[in-house]
């Protein structure tokens, strides 16, 4: 079993990069994405990154429950990519606004459990396990508190995958950088 994060901006190559290291791997490969339709660009850019796979991969779709699905679809010899660990969070993050200002997410019970309920569930996986995820702490400070809020948890949701991670790669202009080799 091996954890593969793979962080970077808007852009930057990160599912990319994560396609070609999947490739690399020789295994089957699953794509796991997190992403829902909910506009037509949002619908468009789905279209394209599945256009963009090999016919041979599987895609699995999980909007929230990641971690039953992660241990649903791992198995020995198989190669399982998350697109992307970010968008799995923004759709945990329903009902945020409500949150007095200052909250942490804590206070969403569904987030709470889906975050604790993968972070249980990576180190039991069989298989390869790589995970996108935007870095979004390197830009300006957002001016909402569901903004900040947003920014908070996915750096907390980062940093405790690169924990578990045995590699770790930071991708800048298609550029991967590692950061962490176990």
């Amino acid at each position: 079993m091996t954890i593969e994060l793979i962080l970077g901006g808007a852009r930057s190559g990160k599912s990319r990069h994560a396609e070609r290291r999947a490739q690399e791997s020789g295994a089957a490969v699953t794509v796991i994405a997190t992403a829902e339709a909910l506009d037509e660009e949002m619908a468009a850019r789905i279209r394209r990154h599945q256009a963009d796979r090999p016919a041979a991969w599987r895609t699995v779709e999980a909007p929230r429950a990641l971690a039953a699905t992660l241990q649903r679809e791992a198995a020995a010899g198989r190669c399982l990519i998350v697109d992307c660990l970010t968008l799995w969070l923004t759709n945990l993050l329903e009902g945020a606004e409500q949150l007095p200002p200052g909250a942490d997410a804590g206070a969403l019970p569904a987030l709470r459990a889906e975050r604790e309920a993968l972070l249980a569930t990576l180190p039991q996986l069989p298989g390869q396990i790589i995970l996108v995820a935007n870095e979004v702490g390197l830009g300006l400070v957002p001016e909402t508190p569901l903004g900040r809020l947003f920014r908070d948890e996915a750096g907390r949701l980062n940093q405790q995958v690169a924990q578990l991670a045995d590699t770790v790669t930071f991708v800048a202009a298609g550029l991967p950088l590692v950061l962490k080799q176990g």
